[in-house]
């Protein structure tokens, strides 16, 4: 990996994203008279009742979809199910969780488990591997972590992080997902070859917003006047971007030798930062918000040495 490479590396997919981040930190301290989480809040919900489903729509809808594709989402669920397998016992059945809440715990867990996989990783992964480097991010989200995001998220949210849980419809919460409708929409069109490039391009158009509005919502949400990491934190850190990542780089490599672009591109995702709805995720089901958007603060200030490893292991 050249000096070259990891200096458009830093410019093309860094810099926007560190741009856009710290424009939301700005927010927060020069615009107090329109509260951060009030914003937030409205700002993920315009992302995923209005951006996210025509992006997600044109992603599947162009997506050349093949068995190799397909092991991005498997791949990407494995990389999830080993974070549950670590950070459970962690934070749960060891010293490390003692004396924390439940929805403490639960929001660490949350924010240890689901990463960033569409909005960091569609421009990470376009920069890597081009146009289908977008195809892969929206299978590894819509395939893999957004279902169980809505599934075994909601499960933790509400058994975990609360004594005797609250009762919820996973599947009802599923079926109000504008952006799960999106990408059927966009894979059945794929599907059935229909021609509907000007639908597809308008699409593509109108999802433009949703990466650089989410990255905004994360400035929004880091504690900046506190940024200092719990032991629990650190641990949920690590796991993210090395442990489980590596996990599932072994996997990997024992099913597919060599690995092809769709399986390198999978460890990838496995290895990206917290999901940038984590906060309002925890804000939503009354879990401890600051424990999920100081977990996804780290990992997405550790994702800037972290990503280069990666990179130099499994190549560009």
């Amino acid at each position: 990996m050249s000096a070259a490479f990891l200096l458009q590396l830093l410019l093309q997919v860094w810099l926007p994203i560190a741009l856009l981040v710290a424009a939301g930190g700005l927010w927060v301290r020069f615009r107090p008279q329109f509260p951060a989480e009030t914003l937030r809040i409205n700002l993920n919900r315009l992302v995923v009742d209005v951006f996210a489903p025509p992006l997600l729509f044109a992603l599947s809808a162009q997506a050349e979809i093949s068995r190799e594709l397909l092991t991005v989402p498997m791949l990407t669920i494995a990389g999830i199910a080993v974070s549950f397998g670590l950070l459970y016992p962690l934070l749960y059945l060891s010293p490390l969780g003692r004396g924390l809440s439940r929805e403490t715990r639960a929001a660490v867990l949350l924010a240890g488990c689901f990463g960033n996989v569409l909005f960091m990783g569609y421009p990470t992964l376009t920069f890597l591997y081009g146009d289908i480097g977008g195809s892969y991010a929206a299978f590894a989200d819509v395939l893999a972590s957004t279902p169980l995001v809505w599934t075994l998220g909601v499960w933790i949210a509400t058994r975990l992080g609360h004594e005797g849980g609250h009762g919820h419809s996973l599947l009802r919460t599923m079926l109000t997902l504008p952006p799960i409708w999106g990408f059927v929409l966009g894979f059945a069109v794929n599907l059935s070859g229909l021609p509907v490039d000007p639908l597809v391009k308008a699409a593509k158009f109108m999802g433009q917003a949703t990466i650089p509005i989410m990255l905004f919502t994360l400035g929004l949400s880091i504690p900046w006047k506190d940024l200092r990491p719990t032991r629990p934190v650190l641990a949920a850190v690590t796991v993210k971007l090395l442990v489980a990542p590596a996990l599932v780089y072994l996997l990997a490599r024992s099913l597919f030798d060599p690995l092809r672009p769709p399986q390198a591109a999978a460890i990838l995702e496995v290895a990206m930062p917290t999901m940038l709805m984590a906060a309002s995720f925890a804000d939503r089901f009354h879990l401890d918000v600051r424990a999920a958007a100081l977990t996804a603060s780290w990992t997405s200030l550790s994702f800037l040495l972290t990503l280069p490893v990666w990179i130099a292991v499994l190549g560009p």
